[in-house]
């Protein structure tokens, strides 16, 4: 038996005012997602407690029906809005239409109208039955539309359910918080009316359902307060997947409204290096160091991400997620990988300084001379042209090596390739003095190995101003790479051009001397490698290519002489 009015009714009270509470917290969140509807909601679970306290007070069989028939406005009001707060909650917001509201109004309209037209039908009937000795009237509800409106009530129940479910196994722990604040809030009245329906409850013919709805109140007030309902939001994660999340190839986070990061891809964490659950609830602005401001609805800019010698390029582009009202609910950045598309960039900058202004610059200088055709100016004619031939065959050079790059590299034996290149240095420089220091073991490289250890062999055999000029070049097998070294004993590469190589970018006024140091730059880069550049003492420079091996696995020892 439920306890006396005397205490049925300061419970009741009691429920009012901790749903009212609730009810104060969510509107101040609006617009956030969910935040209307849970008023509403919290509303009906207020009116129709209320109702029941007035019916219970009323000394009145006319006063007692009355209450009781305008309770049932609170009890229809609540299962309708319960499964809006769960669509907007979780960012299903697109299935609430006009349409739809007006369709799942329906059933309680017509209720509400046959409980206030009870007297002249049998289809939802409000009778008064007695009265007890406390002078309360005793209330009998029933009727076909009786059980129609309990199983309305109880799907709207279950359908809101399920996508709550859905979050109770969610990465992060808030969601992980406020499902399951909801699912108690939702259940424990729910289950407390299917007990009272089905007479398992002795109530003395009043429907304790608003008297769980204390326990409810407290449910949501922790969701708010606690699990930071409106604050740590899912709406944008559905909305995310909704946008093929899951499947696609870019790098993707979801923040929401409040700059907290929401959801993320496996590829975005590997990009920015972090753990995708830890990353939930972190703060974007610390995880995205994206230099200038971003701006939403396609707004870009670069994030590069790694060391100096592995650094990625990345597009980043945020998209502004917002629900039907326009209202934001948070952002998608999409990160796209745009490394090889920036270098291309800078080396077609460079082929065009070039061929703008060195290979102009060439051709001028032998117009001039020709135009005396004095003897003593066809060595410097020669000179000059041979010089043209050079430019356009590292022209060529760096055309193939970026085809190359397209495609599948070809092979080739690193004992093979750093002896080709020896003998053909031999062959271009006979004064300068070559020594080969072979691998102790044989590994396959990408053949655009070639064009960078041929041209570090040019540079160090051209611009050496000594007398005994000597270039040693060693290759070994490191582990997973090959490291091909370039030593000399001449001057060393001037600052200025390493300056140039590193900041990646040249000028009208500020630029390199030619293609050869380029041509190291980009053949690393294509093939996956490094490039170092030492001094040595007293003079002399040491160039180190490390760069990996094609097939780890496939060594063979080096084949020696003789």
């Amino acid at each position: 038996m439920l306890p006396p009015t005397t205490i049925v009714v300061p419970l009741l009270f009691g429920s009012v005012a901790i749903g009212s509470g609730a009810a104060i917290l969510a509107w101040r969140e609006r617009p956030s997602p969910g935040a209307t509807p849970l008023v509403w909601l919290l509303a009906g679970q207020s009116m129709w407690a209320t109702c029941i306290i007035f019916s219970l007070s009323s000394k009145s069989v006319d006063g007692t029906l009355t209450w009781t028939k305008l309770g049932w406005i609170g009890v229809m009001a609540v299962p309708v809005a319960w499964i809006l707060f769960s669509l907007e909650y979780t960012g299903r917001d697109q299935y609430i239409t006009r349409r739809n509201v007006a369709l799942l109004s329906v059933v309680p309209v017509l209720t509400v109208c046959l409980a206030v037209t009870e007297q002249y039908h049998g289809l939802l009937y409000v009778r008064a039955t007695g009265v007890t000795a406390d002078g309360t009237v005793v209330v009998q509800q029933g009727g076909l539309w009786y059980g129609v409106t309990a199983a309305y009530t109880y799907l709207l129940g279950v359908l809101g359910v399920v996508p709550i479910l859905g979050l109770v196994s969610s990465r992060a722990t808030a969601f992980r918080g406020q499902s399951a604040a909801l699912l108690v809030a939702i259940v424990t009245p729910w289950s407390t009316n299917i007990l009272y329906n089905a007479g398992a409850l002795s109530s003395a013919g009043i429907d304790p359902t608003p008297i769980a709805f204390a326990v409810s109140g407290v449910a949501y007030l922790g969701a708010i307060r606690r699990f930071r309902l409106f604050g740590a939001n899912p709406a944008p994660t559905w909305r995310a997947k909704e946008f093929l999340f899951d499947h696609i190839h870019e790098g993707a986070i979801v923040v929401d409204g409040h700059d907290t990061i929401v959801e993320i891809n496996q590829t975005g964490a590997a990009i920015l290096d972090v753990d995708a659950d830890r990353a939930l609830g972190s703060a974007a602005s610390e995880l995205l160091p994206v230099s200038g401001p971003i701006q939403a609805d396609g707004g870009r800019d670069f994030l590069t991400v790694g060391t100096e010698s592995t650094s990625q390029s990345y597009d980043v582009t945020v998209t502004e997620l917002t629900d039907r009202r326009d209202h934001t609910l948070g952002y998608v950045f999409t990160l796209h990988n745009v490394t090889r598309y920036l270098q291309q960039q800078q080396r077609l900058k460079v082929l065009n300084r070039v061929l703008r202004h060195n290979i102009r610059t060439e051709a001028n200088i032998i117009q001039g001379y020709a135009e005396r055709t004095a003897d003593e100016t066809a060595e410097t004619i020669k000179r000059r042209t041979m010089r043209i031939v050079e430019l356009s065959e590292k022209g060529r050079d760096a055309i193939d090596l970026f085809e190359d790059a397209v495609g599948e590299w070809n092979q080739s034996s690193l004992d093979s390739l750093v002896d080709d290149c020896i003998a053909g240095a031999r062959d271009a420089f006979p004064d300068v003095t070559f020594d080969l220091e072979r691998p102790a073991e044989d590994a396959t490289v990408p053949n655009g190995v070639a064009v960078v250890v041929n041209n570090l062999i040019e540079n160090a055999a051209v611009h050496n101003d000594r007398a005994d000029r000597r270039v040693t070049v060693s290759a070994r097998v490191d582990g997973d790479r090959a490291v091909v070294r370039v030593t000399d004993n001449g001057p060393g590469i001037d600052e200025y051009e390493l300056d140039i190589l590193d900041s990646g970018t040249e000028t009208p006024l500020r630029h390199g001397s030619g293609l050869g140091l380029w041509l190291v730059k980009w053949g690393t880069e294509t093939i996956g490698g490094s490039v170092d550049f030492e001094s040595t003492e007293p003079t002399g420079t040491v160039a180190t290519l490390t760069v990996p091996l094609s097939d780890p696995e496939r060594r063979t020892p080096a084949p020696r002489d003789g």
